[in-house]
């Protein structure tokens, strides 16, 4: 349905050029979605999707272990849309203290957004609503060192921004004027507290604050984040597994194509369908990866438990590599308790019943990974090559301001 604009255009002044910013109307559309057949039934069946993966925790041998694991994934892919050039195995060996194929500041970035995730969680555990504070405290902790550390981490804006091209005058988007940012955080505040179907809400909101774009930096992750943090709040889900990012990375440019059209058109309806296909998709996804580590782990145990008497350690080494699939021997040491000659042994064991692969090479100061368990994780993850960069010539692209 096309609604004809959803807010109005204001003219600014920014360095001797007119700019046109977009101050957007308050939620929920006016007129009130339509919900045809197709949306409510794409609805119906993400509600469901939703519910397969609330109560796939139970299938795991450790469900936060796999909560840690998908926290970073999740933390990657989101940074990736934005440019980050890290894998997965960069970041763990960032937290390993060792130094990544990518840039310290790349890992960090990741980093950042995994504290920021943890962090939202444990205030909507202590009773904290999502509020404009927690959306502060989180921006901080996302933008507290790296790049982004000298964007006023923490702040609400004080500037103009921009979405494509090189300045404001010559932007593909420019949202509202500084000094209508805290009235626009405001009205989508109020928004949050409205009952709603929680799913349309984290839609809707996710879109506005896309459109508000409150900080210089960040927005696009702290977006993101946002919809997960709604679903935990509303109890729509027990655990925070689900995470758009992987959809958003693959459907980049039918993102931005419709995030654009709810601001122009009012087309909120192929918005809320585009939403309610990411839902469905990235949940099955992330159930059908809890089944494949079980699958792996019930295996992997097995194996494990044909070692006779040095099992048990060997069971304990591979807990530790289920939290953290790359490691060296002082971590697994600290991890386990056992000795490092132990630890020697139970190693061998493993590479030898291809649990534990050896990826440096070297003879001293080696580095182990679970090889299964990463590619598994890894699915998706994938950095484009140069012919498919992320940075490209389509209006949309990611340059300043879309970060």
């Amino acid at each position: 349905m096309h609604r004809g604009p959803q807010g109005d255009y204001v003219t600014t002044s920014r360095v001797g050029e007119v700019v046109r910013a977009f101050i957007p109307k308050p939620l929920p559309p006016d007129p009130p979605i339509v919900w045809g057949n197709e949306l409510h039934n794409k609805f119906d069946q993400a509600l469901l999707a939703l519910g397969r993966l609330d109560s796939v925790s139970c299938l795991l041998p450790d469900a936060e272990l796999f909560i840690y694991m998908y926290l970073r994934k999740e933390a990657l892919l989101s940074s990736q849309i934005e440019g980050t050039q890290s894998t997965l195995s960069d970041v763990l060996l960032f937290e390993l203290g060792k130094k990544p194929s990518s840039t310290m500041d790349d890992a960090r970035e990741v980093l950042n957004y995994v504290a920021a995730i943890e962090h939202g969680l444990h205030l909507l555990k202590e009773g904290m609503p999502l509020s404009l504070r927690m959306l502060r405290e989180l921006h901080g902790l996302l933008m507290q060192s790296g790049r982004g550390s000298k964007q006023e981490p923490g702040e609400f804006r004080r500037s103009q921004n921009w979405i494509g091209g090189s300045r404001p005058g010559n932007a593909f988007f420019v949202p509202p004027p500084h000094d209508e940012v805290l009235p626009c955080l405001g009205r989508l505040e109020l928004f949050l507290h409205e009952p709603m179907p929680v799913l349309m809400k984290a839609a809707l909101t996710h879109a506005q604050f896309e459109t508000i774009h409150p900080f210089l930096d960040g927005n696009g992750r702290l977006g993101r984040l946002l919809i997960t943090l709604i679903l935990c709040e509303q109890g729509i889900l027990r655990k925070p597994l689900l995470y758009l990012s992987l959809y958003l990375k693959t459907h980049k440019t039918r993102y931005y194509e419709l995030l654009n059209e709810t601001r122009f058109t009012g087309d909120w309806e192929a918005w809320l369908d585009f939403f309610a296909d990411a839902v469905i998709e990235t949940a099955s996804q992330a159930v059908a990866a809890a089944e494949r580590i079980n699958e792996l782990a019930r295996r992997d145990r097995e194996k494990i438990g044909g070692l006779g008497r040095g099992a048990m350690s060997a069971l304990s080494v591979y807990q530790a590599f289920l939290s953290h699939p790359i490691a060296d021997a002082s971590r697994l040491e600290a991890k386990t308790g056992l000795a490092k000659p132990t630890i020697g042994k139970v190693l061998t064991s493993l590479e030898a019943l291809g649990i534990a692969e050896e990826t440096t090479g070297r003879r001293r100061n080696k580095i182990f990974r679970y090889r299964e368990y990463l590619t598994i994780m890894d699915e998706g993850t994938e950095l484009p090559s140069a012919a498919t960069s992320l940075v490209t010539d389509n209006p949309l692209s990611l340059t300043k301001g879309i970060r």
